[in-house]
């Protein structure tokens, strides 16, 4: 085959498969470049999840008449002169092809005016051709749209993700950044409608408010302030590097389950960091349960020289020169304020906090079923039962020791339980009943979640949830990436008998909640369906409406360290009874553990 060279198009084309992802990337290039123009305004409008129109709007330098054309050339940068320049980057671009690539695969309207000049020009670009050149009047600064991305490359436009996928990407990279600029006053616009906005007064606590809302934003524990700031020093070829860590994060009992609330700035820019986030997630070793992740805005500034940036034409990976000190100054930084700041209960005291368990009143933080899955399980383990041993009936005893070698056969959904005699409860989180063979101990908070499971879905199923009003109502504050993702699903949720309506920017109205899990925090509810519902498809639901009532019914369900009377230990009991498959919760934790007879003979010596 014969070798040829590319044209200018198609190297462009595929130049920009690197740096244009999808339409969050053009918004990360336009604004990182409005950012080095010193723009202290920068407005972001965004249709049809960035499909139909990208355009940003910022106050900056602006671009001469005679380089606008320039621009979009193929390594164009005015932030790069020498190869010694490479080593000392300080701006958030340099490699002089974002605007080449994005105008490649879009049709790309300019309008700039630089400081000096009495008129601005106007350019329009169609896959990276020009169309048409004019001067217009125009303010300082750049104002660039983006329309019909990816019209001339079919097969990336077909795999992007849904708009509301799209929208919240770009929500997550403004609201970002808003955080790291607190001087530079963002406006982000979806479809005609403000979805995040700040003041640009250089207060980070008001961007936070605007980010994560009133609630979490009084929680944050400010992190590298000068009384405990952390500045490591090295000495590197007779000079002193300065790593320093600034930034907030949450304390232990606020918490998520995933890792996107740890947000990384290296000297003002996003990165991704495995290393780093793996730093401030150890910083809260023991302090968080098992699966669960902290939120933290981390800021690390170090001499430029010490950072490599060109790593990746995103420009979202970097390269420390001695990354053992920076993984350690993240490291000690949050630790050192958590052990500060962060209030620790008083020795001695069982405590319940979380959705669910019993612990220690020094674990710091709340406790998530999954932490108190480990408890049990050692508990269990202890107690050395085989589980799947656990409901064999009355005429299956017989023989028992010589059985024991080899596991039974696991029971099928439907075979329904014996009937129980409520005899107490143990540990503030099980409930002994005798049956007619036998001790059981019910996990009363998997026990009333398998209920609440089976009630919830067989009204759903028959599209007769009930909703319980709310007298006053309950606001719920969310990011606004969970504030689009929520919006969508608004339907959904209202089918499971919430009634949820916007409430301002990122803000959501509770106005009733199933009735069937009238007993929990409403705002709860809502924020605990959302963060299931960020983190997509579960592998084993078929349905979203599932998942949902899933996580509804975990919140709702009573927890370990609830002391239960008479009546109430005999009404679960009942309704267990009376369950399809009470053997285990949704989730396929055991609800129950039967020890027969037989067993507590052996264990008394009687056999």
């Amino acid at each position: 085959m014969t070798i040829r060279v590319l044209s200018e198009q198609l190297s462009s084309q595929i130049a920009a498969g690197e740096v244009v992802e999808r339409p969050s990337s053009v918004v990360k290039e336009l604004v990182e470049n409005a950012l080095d123009a010193g723009a202290t305004t920068i407005n972001v409008e965004v249709r049809g999840g960035g499909r139909e129109l990208i355009q940003v709007a910022d106050n900056g330098e602006g671009i001469t008449a005679d380089d606008i054309e320039t621009a979009f050339l193929r390594h164009a940068t005015s932030k790069l002169k020498t190869v010694d320049d490479l080593e000392l980057i300080r701006t958030l671009g340099f490699r002089g092809e974002a605007l080449s690539s994005i105008a490649a695969v879009s049709r790309l309207t300019i309008v700039s005016r630089s400081e000096r000049a009495q008129a601005g020009t106007r350019l329009v670009l169609e896959g990276g051709q020009k169309s048409d050149r004019e001067t217009v009047g125009a303010p300082q600064g750049t104002v660039i749209a983006v329309e019909n991305l990816f019209y001339n490359v079919p097969a990336r436009l077909k795999f992007l993700k849904s708009v509301t996928t799209e929208k919240r990407l770009i929500d997550e990279f403004v609201t970002r950044y808003a955080m790291a600029y607190p001087h530079v006053r963002f406006r982000l616009t979806h479809d005609n409608r403000i979805g995040f906005q700040t003041t640009g007064n250089g207060n980070v606590q008001d961007v936070l408010l605007a980010v994560y809302g009133p609630d979490a934003t009084r929680q944050l524990l400010e992190i590298g302030a000068a009384e405990q700031g952390d500045r490591v020093e090295q000495p590197v070829q007779d000079s002193r590097v300065a790593i320093e860590v600034t930034g907030y994060i949450g304390p232990p009992n606020l918490n998520w389950a995933n890792r996107s609330r740890i947000t990384l700035f290296v000297n003002g820019r996003w990165i991704k960091d495995k290393s780093l986030t793996y730093a401030v997630i150890q910083a809260y070793h023991t302090l968080l349960p098992a699966g669960r992740y902290p939120l933290g805005i981390i800021f690390i500034s170090l001499p430029p020289e010490q950072v490599d940036v060109n790593v990746h034409p995103a420009k979202t990976e970097v390269r420390f020169r001695r990354s053992n000190e920076v993984f350690g100054a993240v490291q000690r930084t949050v630790r050192g304020t958590l052990i500060a700041q962060s209030p620790v209960r008083s020795l001695g005291a069982w405590t319940v906090t979380g959705e669910s368990g019993t612990i220690p009143a020094d674990w710091m933080g709340s406790l998530s079923q999954q932490a108190f899955d480990r408890h049990e399980n050692n508990a269990q383990g202890e107690l050395q039962l085989d589980w799947s041993r656990r409901f064999a009936p009355a005429d299956q005893v017989v023989g028992e020791e010589e059985k024991s070698a080899s596991p039974e056969a696991p029971l099928m959904e439907n075979e329904r339980l014996p009937i129980m005699r409520v005899v107490g409860q143990v540990g503030a989180a099980y409930i002994i009943t005798e049956g007619p063979d036998g001790l059981y101990l019910i996990d009363q908070h998997a026990a009333h979640e398998r209920i609440l499971y089976e009630q919830f879905m067989a009204q759903w199923e028959q599209k007769d949830v009930v909703s319980q009003g709310l007298m006053a109502g309950s606001a719920v504050h969310f990011p606004p990436s969970q504030a689009t993702l929520l919006e969508e699903k608004l339907d959904t949720l209202d089918g499971l008998g919430f009634k949820v309506e916007p409430f301002g920017p990122n803000a959501f109205m509770v106005r009733a909640i199933p009735a069937i899990v009238s007993n929990t925090d409403p705002a709860r509810a809502l924020q605990v369906v959302v963060e299931d519902l960020e983190r997509g498809d579960a592998p084993l639901q078929e349905s979203i409406e599932d998942r949902i009532v899933l996580r509804v019914c975990k919140s709702a369900a009573i927890k370990a360290g609830k002391t239960l009377s008479q009546s109430e230990m005999e009404a679960l009991v009942q309704q267990l009874e009376a369950c399809r498959n009470p053997h285990t919760c949704p989730h396929g934790r055991p609800t129950l553990i039967h020890l027969s007879v037989a067993q507590l003979a052996r264990q008394f010596g009687r056999t």
